[in-house]
């Protein structure tokens, strides 16, 4: 782990700092503004929404500025938008809530490039590591943010609004941590550099395809389960509290195997730690099945996080075999559109689910596509058995 690596390390904790406060709170505050209860986690799809569309001006930016330019414009984004929600929550205006979170997804189109940053500040021989270690950087989010959203949400008389204001704090720091970022610097543009194959070859490679599906099949379900579980457990009896403990749990899962996993991979390949990905989903909705208390909701969502880290390390190590340096942006910008594109749909879905047709059902559904990552992960694993020993 060289300095950069520990500094965007600081980063990712910073970026999931903000990304649980909103998930936190996002869906409460929704439900306490929506003209419908089925409409509460619009302000938590929004965000997702938003990163979607945004994918391929981040893409832009990120060739034109360069990682470290792009980085700091996210950031700016970011101080920009969490005022903006301040000001909708003291104004009780729902819709300028979600245009705000809107507009969040630039920040977060920006944060989840981190990932890949990592392994070009890395020698070749420990790409997997290093992209492991930084996403433990997000341990920093998993006691930040359910603490920051607790301990400020009644800050001012309207909830939660404190909170909000609390994360331009947190792009401030940001800011200061990517100032003392040293990423390699961009290639000079030649008139005849290579540019790479076109997008449509590189999203058809079955490598690519499957790093692709489960990472956003993967995240879907986390996100589907992470957003509905403050509104669940309010349904439940549970308090604030509470919540942010099961939250706090949930991203610790996230991340702090991010100290392991590069290892495990290095160790034992890429598609077999992918699939204990999938296998620690089932027993999270195995155990979200057999009850509602409290150690039912906090057991279940931690192995969620774990299985999330399995499954988004691996399908990370696994994309960056599927394209090349002068093709990284566009690629990159693919697979991270998919992922936020699948997210928005979970981030509506959670809450028009978990509000109508409960808990239970909501953790039915996801069978789908865990089983469906399971199966991508089983067809690429035969194709490359295959290919190293054909008939």
């Amino acid at each position: 782990m060289n300095r950069n690596l520990w500094l965007l390390a600081a980063a990712q904790g910073l970026f999931l700092t903000n990304n649980v406060v909103f998930i936190a709170i996002n869906g409460l505050v929704g439900f306490s503004l929506a003209p419908q209860g089925w409409m509460a986690t619009l302000p938590v799809m929004g965000y997702v929404v938003g990163g979607a569309l945004s994918t391929p001006l981040v893409a832009r930016t990120q060739s034109l500025f360069g990682r470290k330019g792009s980085f700091q414009i996210g950031l700016l984004v970011a101080l920009g938008s969490a005022l903006l929600c301040a000001w909708a929550a003291f104004d009780k205006n729902f819709w300028l809530l979600v245009t705000a979170t809107v507009i969040a997804g630039y920040y977060s189109a920006n944060g989840q490039l981190y990932r890949f940053a990592a392994a070009e500040l890395a020698a070749p021989a420990f790409r997997e590591k290093a992209v492991s270690l930084v996403l433990a950087g997000g341990l920093v989010g998993a006691v930040l943010g359910p603490n920051l959203a607790a301990r400020t949400r009644n800050l001012f008389e309207v909830p939660f609004a404190g909170a909000y204001l609390a994360l331009t704090v947190v792009a401030l720091v940001s800011m200061l941590v990517m100032a003392f970022l040293r990423f390699p610097p961009l290639p000079p543009k030649r008139a005849h550099a290579p540019v790479g194959r076109p997008l449509k070859a590189i999203m058809r490679q079955p490598v690519f395809i499957v790093a692709t599906a489960s990472a956003a099949l993967g995240y879907g379900v986390m996100n589907l389960l992470m957003a509905a579980t403050p509104l669940a457990m309010d349904v439940c009896g549970f308090g604030f509290d509470d919540a942010a403990l099961v939250l706090e749990w949930h991203v610790i899962g996230m991340f702090a195997p991010g100290f392991f996993t590069g290892h495990l991979i290095k160790r034992f390949g890429v598609l077999p730690i992918m699939g204990v990905g999938v296998v620690l989903n089932l027993a999270c909705i195995g155990i979200a099945l057999s009850g509602v208390d409290l150690h039912q909701f906090l057991v279940a969502l931690f192995l969620l996080g774990v299985g999330w880290n399995f499954l988004f390390t691996g399908s990370t190590t696994l994309s960056l075999q599927a394209y090349t340096p002068e093709e990284k942006d566009r690629a990159q910008a693919a697979i991270n559109f998919f992922v936020f594109a699948v997210m928005a749909v979970t981030s509506f879905a959670s809450g028009a689910l978990v509000t109508t047709q409960g808990w239970t059902w909501l953790n039915l559904g996801s069978l789908v596509p865990v089983g469906l990552t399971g199966a991508a992960l089983l067809w690429l694993a035969g194709r490359q058995r295959r290919s190293h020993n054909p008939a």
